[in-house]
């Protein structure tokens, strides 16, 4: 006799949370009853009407889809099917009691960071600003206090010397949706968060604003890495913005010297200066800086 499978109600919307609802609709043990997703939002110059990655995923696998605006205020409007689980993964509204409560056995969370290092939104950048060596994934039991909840399982991975905000994004996606899976099925005894709370710092893009002044070479390559694609990091040169794409901390025959605070070089590999196109650093200070050619 086989059991039935584990119902999943499941919270999602950005490319982060992709390969957990693959991993949920494609295993046997497992029925998504439906995905809760943010609404369509204008994107683009042109600003056209764009569906999340969720959505898109989730109607390609002929799931039901529910777009509310203010989840916690819509919430006993929607007439959502009673889950097992109620599974978040980067879903990007704050729930209610109401909502956390409605899973019959617990509310599930998959947060890119081991907690309670990086608490709330931008743990990955926040990771490769402050230099860490070392991040993860974690799997907890979600209260109202905004990660706070006990933990089920976390899973760590070594952050790269050269690590983007992009390619750590893409192995953590992939880490959380198996741990998900793995978390889901053996459902592991609760343990409370341990260790100092480090908090994220929540991103603008003031933030990709860098004055070369006051930020060493390294303060600045990490900047670079962290904040691309978003808002991305531009420097002030000669009164012209120049966007970093790419930067080094050794030189080669692409890179431009940049010197920066504690006379410390930055070496720049890509930029995208205003109204041009993308090119290597060497390109751009033949073009500014004939005489260097």
């Amino acid at each position: 006799m086989t059991s039935s499978p584990i119902t999943i109600l499941f919270l999602g919307t950005s490319p982060f949370a992709v390969p957990a609802l693959d991993a949920l609709a494609g295993d046997s043990r497992f029925s998504v009853l439906g995905v809760v997703t943010q609404p369509d939002k204008p994107v683009g110059r042109k600003q056209a009407l764009t569906p999340p990655p969720v959505k898109v995923r989730a109607e390609s696998l002929g799931l039901r889809v529910t777009q509310p605006e203010n989840l916690r205020n819509e919430f006993p409007l929607l007439s959502l099917p009673r889950p097992d689980f109620l599974v978040t993964v980067s879903y990007g509204q704050i729930l209610s009691r109401e909502v956390l409560d409605f899973a019959n056995v617990a509310p599930i969370n998959v947060h890119a960071s081991l907690l309670p290092r990086w608490r709330g939104a931008a743990p990955i950048q926040n990771a490769i600003l402050a230099g860490d060596s070392e991040t993860g994934v974690t799997i907890q039991r979600m209260v109202e206090e905004l990660d706070a909840g006990p933990i089920y399982a976390h899973q760590s991975t070594e952050i790269g010397k050269r690590e983007t905000t992009t390619s750590l994004h893409d192995r953590l996606k992939e880490i959380g949706a198996s741990l998900l899976v793995r978390t889901l099925v053996d459902l592991p005894d609760l343990r409370p968060q341990e260790g100092p709370i480090v908090l994220c710092k929540k991103l603008s893009k003031r933030d990709g604003d860098v004055d070369v002044s006051l930020l060493t070479a390294e303060e600045i390559d990490r900047r670079v890495r962290a904040l691309n694609p978003w808002p991305g990091v531009t420097i002030n040169t000669e009164g012209s913005p120049l966007k970093l794409l790419e930067t080094s901390l050794t030189a080669d025959t692409e890179t431009h010297p940049l010197t920066c605070n504690g006379e410390m070089l930055l070496h720049l590999r890509r930029v995208l200066p205003a109204g041009g196109r993308p090119m290597s650093g060497a390109a751009w200070a033949r073009g500014r800086f004939p005489s260097h050619a």
